[in-house]
């Protein structure tokens, strides 16, 4: 069943099959998870959020829209549902306030890390330039480079156009390889 197409799975999952809603969640929820986790700074808050999100799609399946792609859509839906859990949560409102315009995202050297070692110093470094970057410029390199989404599914996720997407990710990359090449100067 985890073959087939994330259209079929909705499909069925709108009329009601548990295999293809417990499908939809084994395959999104590790990825939903570390959005929200990026979102929150909290796992089991994240977490709580995640649960309830699923229980929601499927208590309210009759009403969700046929979708050719559902990331996008899951993506978009969680980020609004995790920040609103967190602007609802009065421990949270008070310490951070989130802007759903605006989430921070922060990267760990361990989403850069790979098997070498020489790879491993520059994923140290990579991880800190990232996180350099403005607070929309890391969302959408996340979404892009972490959670394998189109600019498209990008821009429906975050809500903002697709040439916002494109241009964010073209400044994102522009200005990574402009402070690789000065911190490659640097450590001559």
């Amino acid at each position: 069943m985890s073959e087939l197409s994330d259209e079929t799975l909705w499909r069925s999952l709108k009329e009601g099959d548990l295999k293809s809603f417990s499908v939809l969640f084994k395959k999104f929820y590790p990825m939903l998870f570390s959005y929200g986790l990026k979102i929150s700074n909290d796992s089991v808050l994240t977490e709580d959020a995640l649960q309830d999100f699923f229980v929601y799609i499927y208590e309210h399946k009759e009403n969700l829209s046929n979708l050719e792609t559902i990331a996008p859509y899951l993506f978009s839906s969680f980020r609004r549902f995790i920040i609103k859990r967190l602007n609802k949560n009065k421990k949270y409102s008070v310490v951070r306030n989130i802007d759903a315009d605006i989430v921070d995202i922060n990267f760990t050297q361990e989403e850069f890390m790979a098997n070498q070692e020489s790879v491993t110093f520059r994923n140290k470094n990579l991880a800190n330039l990232v996180n350099k970057l403005p607070k929309r410029q890391k969302e959408v390199v996340y979404l892009k480079f972490h959670c394998n989404l189109k600019p498209q599914e990008i821009s429906d996720t975050m809500g903002i156009n697709y040439q916002s997407v494109v241009n964010t990710l073209h400044k994102a990359i522009k200005n990574l390889r402009e402070e690789v090449a000065i911190s490659e100067l640097l450590n001559l």
